[in-house]
């Protein structure tokens, strides 16, 4: 029959763990009834409150009714004995960590060991002295303190977490919501792009605006590092893309007749770099890669500021890669750039993808070199934009077992030539009244 000695109820939070000053819940177990009553009434007098049981199954039971804090069992008991009670202790569902203490004669190394790998945090020796079971009963407190304290902590963090892990859902919808259209027709062109975050968050970003009637920027984007100020600079960086204001786009300026133009590649990577550097207090810098493509001819001009090098796919399937490599946006002073120009001609496309691609790697650490991703290229030529976009991503993500550790954007930009579609406008001027250095 279970044994149990005047208790009263140790106060406890709504989680269960014992309120600040409350006293410790003791159980003690050990057939020995005299053996029970001598420890429970140092204990009691000690200031803790205190439960009996005769037996591993009895204290099972009070253990599943009240968590004891702390346990003292004896070694040697009828039935279960008392490391096969502490294995059992272990497995218990409980709200915080008890603390178990093997009472016993036992003093032979083999018998600790057998003890401690039954889970049990300290032994005392038979018959008890008061002095070394009030330590012993001290130092499992202070460490029942420090793990309630370690849970409360860890407690509060996991709700600070959920906080942040919901705010980065909504800021991974806003970075998406920056690719509005995954798809776009132009007159002579076909646009498709593809972001795909590592994180919640992400420093890349693609995207495409209109010039004017007659031409069309395609862009991408990658910040140093990674998470939130990644992704903050490459908000405030998008804002001189903007496809929805051109009198806020850096790459478009209005000629004396007030006609829409756009800067050539190179100065725009220039004026972006001494923007970044003169304007914004921050470590971070960013890659660049910007094409401004007339749709009437089939001719790009180009700047490579530390992105991957553009492809040029030809109609017949063929790849070529071209570009000089740059200096990335924000990195140097007084950076220089160069335009590059390539020529399209009607089943051409130019492809623009980041080092979350080209530096994709398996486990032996190859990465994704120009040779594979022009493979990868070839094997995808029949397809339209945005199903060669999506095959692509898979295509690393099997290369990279995966494991895809940044983040990944591209775009392509297929060129049909004019009178390619159904759509007809009429197109803007040529360039002939540009200013100087600008198109």
């Amino acid at each position: 029959m279970m044994q149990m000695v005047q208790r009263q109820e140790v106060p406890a939070d709504a989680g269960g763990r014992p309120l600040a000053g409350a006293a410790r819940h003791v159980l003690v177990v050990d057939d020995s009834r005299m053996q029970r009553r001598i420890l429970s009434a140092q204990l009691s007098r000690s200031g803790y409150q205190v439960s009996e049981a005769e037996s591993a199954e009895e204290a099972i039971a009070i253990c599943a009714q009240w968590e004891p804090d702390i346990v003292i069992s004896d070694w040697m008991m009828a039935g279960m004995s008392g490391p096969e009670f502490c294995r059992v202790f272990r497995g218990l569902p409980r709200r915080s960590y008890g603390y178990f203490i093997l009472l016993t004669s036992k003093a032979e190394k083999t018998d600790v060991t057998r003890g401690l790998e039954s889970g049990a945090d300290d032994f005392l020796s038979k018959p008890v002295n008061g002095a070394e079971l009030r330590a012993r009963l001290s130092a499992g407190a202070r460490i029942l303190t420090m793990q309630e304290e370690l849970s409360e902590k860890n407690r509060l963090l996991r709700e600070a977490q959920e906080v942040i892990d919901r705010d980065l859902q909504e800021a991974r919808k806003l970075q998406q919501s920056l690719v509005r259209t995954r798809h776009a027709r132009f007159e002579a062109a076909d646009v498709s792009l593809l972001l795909r975050p590592a994180g919640h968050v992400g420093g890349d970003l693609v995207g495409f605006f209109p010039i004017n009637e007659r031409r069309v920027g395609l862009y991408g984007i990658d910040v140093s590092g990674h998470g939130i100020t990644s992704a903050l600079m490459m908000a405030r960086i998008a804002g001189y893309f903007s496809g929805t204001t051109p009198s806020q786009n850096l790459a478009i300026y209005s000629n004396a007749q007030g006609e829409l133009r756009g800067r050539r590649p190179a100065e725009l990577a220039q004026r972006l770099n001494d923007l970044v550097l003169s304007e914004m207090s921050t470590e971070s810098y960013f890659t660049l890669i910007y094409a401004d493509v007339d749709l009437r001819t089939g001719k790009a001009e180009l700047v490579q500021a530390g992105h991957p090098y553009p492809v040029l796919q030809r109609r017949n399937g063929t790849v070529e890669f071209f570009g000089e490599g740059g200096l990335p946006i924000g990195l140097i002073e007084g950076a220089e750039y160069e335009t590059l120009t390539v020529q399209l001609t009607p089943g051409d496309r130019l492809v623009l993808v980041s080092d979350g691609i080209t530096e994709a790697s398996d486990r032996s650490g190859e990465m994704i070199d120009q040779t594979r991703l022009a493979r990868m290229l070839r094997k995808f030529s029949q397809m339209p934009g945005p199903r060669l976009l999506d095959a692509l991503y898979w295509a690393t993500e099997e290369f990279a077992e995966g494991e895809i550790g940044d983040d990944v954007s591209a775009g392509v930009l297929e060129f049909h030539g004019p009178g390619s579609t159904e759509r007809r406008s009429e197109l803007g001027s040529d360039s002939k009244d540009d200013p100087p250095g600008e198109t």
